[in-house]
């Protein structure tokens, strides 16, 4: 049996740029210097509070949890607007229903979402019944520590020898490693090819597609 375990903003949904708008009116509210879209993408994958720390580049401190109180505010005001949208990449619904209907492989996911954000791409795309087992901001460790590979792996039972990790972060590549598992990159996401090499994917792929060939 073979675990594969996705991330999810920048490897199954385009979410960049809601994260970016909350990001913006976050630091806008507190009189802070607006960070950059790519460097708003530079930091999707790790848990809140650590991202936020990251973009005012110092140690995570109490502003930095207010500020992470305040972007999930922002956050879902955003999400309550018609125009709200977190869509898939192109392949990802069909990469998932291929992998769905194999007896040989399980489907996770390991994110820095909260779980409430991760219901709310399950539900939103259908895709509850696929996912059977799910780690996030509110269960472990951020990116890169390895808590939640080793965590679903455990809960599956299988080991993470036999374990894919597919993410576009290079914190999903070094969680990977640090979990003894297989690193899977992919260059639709937020992250370069050569950054991801560099810190430890086994490949990186192009198109969802690929996935298959490389699980076989």
């Amino acid at each position: 049996m073979k675990l594969v375990l996705f991330d999810c903003d920048g490897t199954l949904v385009d979410s960049a740029d809601i994260i970016h708008a909350s990001m913006v009116a976050t630091f806008r509210e507190a009189g802070l210097p607006l960070p950059t879209p790519a460097a708003t993408k530079g930091i999707i994958g790790l848990t809140l509070d650590i991202a936020i720390a990251a973009l005012l580049q110092r140690p995570l401190d109490d502003e930095c949890r207010h500020l992470a109180a305040r972007y999930k505010e922002h956050f879902n005001a955003s999400h309550r607007r018609p125009e709200f949208e977190e869509p898939l990449f192109d392949g990802i619904a069909q990469l998932l229903g291929a992998l769905a209907a194999r007896d040989d492989v399980l489907i996770g996911m390991v994110t820095g979402k909260s779980r409430r954000g991760v219901r709310r791409i399950l539900e939103a795309h259908g895709f509850e019944r696929y996912f059977v087992t799910v780690r996030t901001a509110d269960d472990c460790p951020s990116k890169p520590h390895p808590a939640m590979v080793l965590e679903c792996c455990a809960e599956m039972g299988v080991d993470p020898a036999s374990t894919l990790v597919v993410g576009d972060a290079i914190y999903d590549m070094q969680m990977a490693r640090s979990a003894g598992a297989r690193a899977v990159g992919v260059s639709w996401g937020y992250h370069h090819r050569e950054g991801l090499f560099a810190t430890g994917a086994d490949a990186v792929i192009d198109t969802p597609a690929e996935l298959l060939a490389l699980i076989d």
